[in-house]
């Protein structure tokens, strides 16, 4: 059994992660297709910012997310005076930092999902007379939907373990910005706290074994459709 502690920091993760990839999860669509289907100028920088997020210090990611969109920056008092939104110091600003660090395991599984669909099949639906919204909608879609099954659940297991940038641009600010990471932090910080870490370390490892697991078949599961 949970206790409240738990569930909220498990539920906050949950929201977080779900609202961080959901809405992320068109962009990264395009950015795979994109990266896996057109050859164009640029496409080599173009991979080089989407993969950015694997190597930068998460640490530096919530510190420019900090001096953009906090109470200071340029596009949070846009945000705020435009459409009064504030992004810094609660959920929403998680869910931001979670998405951005997210975003090149999306778009490395979705590139490869497209790279397996063989060309062949769509040219030859073009030839039919098939127009290109057809042939994506008929063809290549359904033969992503496996990469696309992959890419979300490693997005949402990447959002559930973000602790860096989370911490740096939004606090820690128990029921507002307290995901499992950053609630094991703080318990780690507390004496005695040791115990609740350890069950919200284990709770943390459950969570990414069952996602990365799932990703793992779903990636086997295309491989066999595509063959």
């Amino acid at each position: 059994m949970l206790t409240p502690f738990e569930q909220a920091a498990l539920w906050l993760s949950i929201k977080v992660s779900l609202v961080a990839i959901v809405g992320l999860f068109p962009i990264t669509l395009w950015l795979g297709w994109l990266l896996a289907r057109k050859t164009f100028t640029g496409k080599a920088l173009l991979s080089t910012v989407v993969h950015l997020p694997l190597v930068v210090p998460p640490v530096v990611i919530g510190y420019v997310l900090l001096i953009t969109l906090g109470p200071s920056g340029f596009m949070g008092q846009l945000l705020q005076r435009w459409f009064d939104v504030s992004v810094a110091f609660n959920w929403k600003g998680a869910a931001v930092a979670s998405a951005i660090v997210s975003l090149p395991l999306m778009v490395r599984a979705l590139r490869t999902g497209f790279e397996y669909v063989d060309p062949k099949l769509e040219i030859a639906a073009r030839s039919l007379g098939a127009s290109r919204l057809r042939v994506f909608c008929t063809i290549t879609f359904p033969l992503c939907i496996p990469a696309m099954i992959s890419a979300f659940l490693l997005g949402f297991s990447r959002a559930l373990g973000e602790f860096g940038a989370t911490i740096t641009f939004v606090a820690n600010i128990p029921g507002q910005t307290q995901t499992i990471p950053l609630a094991i932090y703080q318990q780690l910080e507390m004496p005695g706290g040791e115990w609740q870490a350890t069950r919200l370390c284990v709770l943390s490892v459950l969570l990414a074994c069952i996602a990365v697991g799932a990703s793992e078949y779903c990636q086997r599961w295309q491989l066999r459709r595509v063959k």
